[in-house]
């Protein structure tokens, strides 16, 4: 027998000799348990906040447009605009809404969503642009899928790098243009 399994089995019986079943249960019991505790201790939570790569020491600012018609804060998910966006919210990220951040240029090709304003409860339809040519801002992660549809409709689905038909196909962040009311349903 080589030394290694005679240094093994040699351990084997000391612990064999030492421990009881019940024992040796509870030394397994408490290994699970503690790594169990392992995710609730104190670590940076920046990301589950809404804001990348800070740990929490640099705040995004507010940013309302100030009309009355126009509610809600543009730095944050729940912004009404923002019902069918994935991605990092260009407002988070140097730029608005609507707007690109400077370096960055705005994708013609778009992906649709039709969102409800609170301010006039009128359905608009948004054109959600990404903006490509810098690597991804980090900041004000986004992902909602209201109206989002399967792939074979690609232009209702916001799983996909819309970075096509720009000098760059790296994504950087998402806009949320408005294009207009929708039409109501009969």
């Amino acid at each position: 027998m080589s030394g290694l399994d005679k240094f093994s089995e040699k351990m084997t019986r000391r612990v064999a000799r030492a421990t009881s079943r019940r024992s040796l249960l509870t030394l397994i019991g408490g290994a699970l348990t503690g790594a169990a505790v392992i995710p609730v201790l104190p670590v940076s939570r920046a990301q589950a906040q809404g804001h990348g790569g800070g740990g929490g020491a640099d705040p995004i600012a507010p940013q309302t447009t100030g009309n009355p018609q126009d509610p809600g804060d543009q730095t944050k998910c729940d912004y009404w605009r923002y019902c069918a966006i994935d991605g990092f919210l260009c407002s988070c990220c140097g730029g608005s809404a609507s707007t690109c951040p400077p370096g960055t240029e705005m994708s013609p090709i778009t992906w649709i969503g039709t969102c409800m304003n609170p301010a006039d409860n009128r359905a608009y339809i948004i054109s959600y642009n990404d903006c490509c040519g810098r690597s991804a801002c980090g900041r004000c992660s986004c992902n909602r899928n209201e109206g989002d549809r399967p792939m074979v409709r690609p232009q209702a689905n916001n799983d996909i790098n819309w970075c096509l038909g720009t000098a760059s196909a790296i994504y950087n962040c998402s806009t949320a243009v408005i294009l207009g009311v929708a039409l109501e349903q009969k």
